[in-house]
């Protein structure tokens, strides 16, 4: 009964439900994450410490980092997951599930492993100053020396799920983490509980995240007879098919996102030249900035298993109905937000701190940053069709223009220019480009799925009518 539902999901629901049934779910567990991350940022600003603050804001490209792997094989492996399930291939279901998850198991101990031994460089990499080095280290003491497995584990174990089908219980799992780490932070952060400011953050984070990892063996365990998601180690494989399947998909998210973590470290260093108020205001505008940012990628997310299915399946129709609907969504509401947020730059500055010199600084960045939005969203969509199709070389490209090719330039220039203010602009220049050229690819791509088709038909038509 359970596998019949997915069929339906996936080969017969109406598009617009079938979307909405992916999207919402990860899209409202993404909206979770922001704003326990927002948590995270509003308690530690509460102490009205900027070197607390800015400690959270420093250590903010590690816990990208951890994207790289959650990518590498959370996105290898469930886009290999979903294509093998519209081609009915279950072997190769089983077989790639395991893979991504006792992968990550092992990325996650060394990840944790490489930081302790490298920590002091590390912060030094980060930005951390004389000021900032001792609140930064408590706060990666528990987010990354001993949180990066669980926090990456959860988030491919989410992925996972998903990629059969059941968004609602990839987003149950990871939103129990989250409004658990909600739960935790004043009490772990604030003077009246243990106050232990980034630190306590930092505690906080990595409590939830075990309990997110407990959520989705539970589910797995209760699950075992109907899901198509295996961890039996047996199952285990390095099968060339498999390792160049997974790594495929994987390996393009993965540096993806190692730039992303790039990029913010080149524009927090560029800040922190400018003092820790600067800093500490940069932290806030990206985290406000995630809301809208998570909601596109969400949505991008949530549609990949549906892509991935039909694309395999060589249902172009479907493909196209999908994305057509998840660009008018998305677009209509980043666009709304992106003004509002224009409009509003400094009392959503001032809702985390109310230092003038933060809001003034804060204001001028979330400006700099929303106005790159709808275009952004635009990118967020084109790669994660990318990914669901398997196309790892154009999300790579992509990758390379948005971050190497363009915004880090343009970081460099912007701030010669116009110094501080500047920074937060260069995110839009980067996504503009990106955006029309996501259009064009897309469109391409399209075009190209339904001629391949058409010429596999086309022998059949033949003999038909022989």
């Amino acid at each position: 009964m359970q596998n019949e539902k997915k069929v339906l999901l996936f080969e017969r629901m109406p598009v617009p439900k079938a979307v909405l049934n992916l999207a919402v779910p990860t899209v409202l567990s993404s909206l979770v994450m922001v704003i326990y991350n927002l948590a995270d940022t509003y308690f530690v600003g509460m102490l009205n410490d900027p070197i607390q603050n800015a400690a959270v804001a420093l250590a903010s490209p590690v816990l990208l980092a951890f994207n790289a792997v959650n990518n590498l094989f959370g996105v290898g492996s469930s886009s290999m997951m979903s294509r093998a399930l519209g081609r009915k291939d279950m072997d190769t279901v089983a077989k790639s599930s395991a893979f991504g998850f006792y992968c990550s198991v092992v990325c996650g101990i060394l990840f944790s492993v490489l930081c302790a031994v490298f920590l002091s460089p590390l912060l030094q990499i980060l930005g951390a100053g004389a000021d900032t080095s001792d609140a930064t280290s408590a706060y990666l003491f528990w987010t990354v020396l001993l949180g990066a497995a669980p926090s990456i584990l959860n988030v491919v174990l989410a992925y996972l799920v998903r990629a059969e089908g059941a968004s609602l219980h990839a987003s149950i799992g990871t939103m129990s983490g989250c409004l658990l780490n909600m739960i935790l932070d004043p009490i772990f952060i604030l003077p009246w509980g243990f106050h232990m400011g980034a630190a306590g953050a930092g505690l906080a984070t990595f409590l939830s995240n075990s309990v997110a990892c407990l959520y989705f063996f539970t589910l797995l365990w209760l699950k075992r007879k109907t899901t198509y998601v295996c961890v039996h180690p047996r199952r285990f494989s390095l099968d060339r098919e498999i390792v160049r399947g997974v790594f495929g998909v994987g390996v393009p998210a993965s540096i993806q996102n190692l730039l992303n973590v790039t990029g913010m470290t080149v524009l927090n260093n560029f800040t922190a030249a400018y003092g820790a108020n600067a800093v500490a205001a940069m932290g806030i505008a990206q985290k406000i900035n995630m809301i809208p940012m998570q909601i596109s990628m969400g949505l991008s997310q949530g549609i990949m298993p549906l892509i991935s299915y039909n694309y395999a399946s060589g249902n172009a129709q479907r493909v196209k109905q999908t994305l057509r609907f998840a660009v008018q969504i998305a677009l209509t509401f980043i666009t709304l937000v992106a003004a509002g947020y224009f409009w509003q730059s400094k009392a959503m500055i001032r809702l985390f701190m109310q230092t003038p010199e933060i809001i003034e600084y804060g204001s001028a960045f979330l400006r700099g940053f929303c106005l790159g939005l709808p275009f952004l969203c635009m990118d967020f969509i084109a790669v994660g069709v990318f990914q669901a199709a398997g196309l790892g070389r154009n999300a790579l490209v992509f990758a390379i223009l948005r971050k190497v090719v363009l915004e880090i330039p343009a970081l460099f220039i912007l701030n010669a220019l116009f110094g501080v203010v500047g920074l937060a602009y260069a995110q839009m220049t980067a996504e503009i480009v990106l955006a029309a050229a996501a259009v064009v690819v897309l469109i391409r791509l399209m075009k190209q799925m339904e001629e391949t088709i058409a010429f596999r038909q086309a022998p059949q038509s033949q003999e038909a009518d022989i």
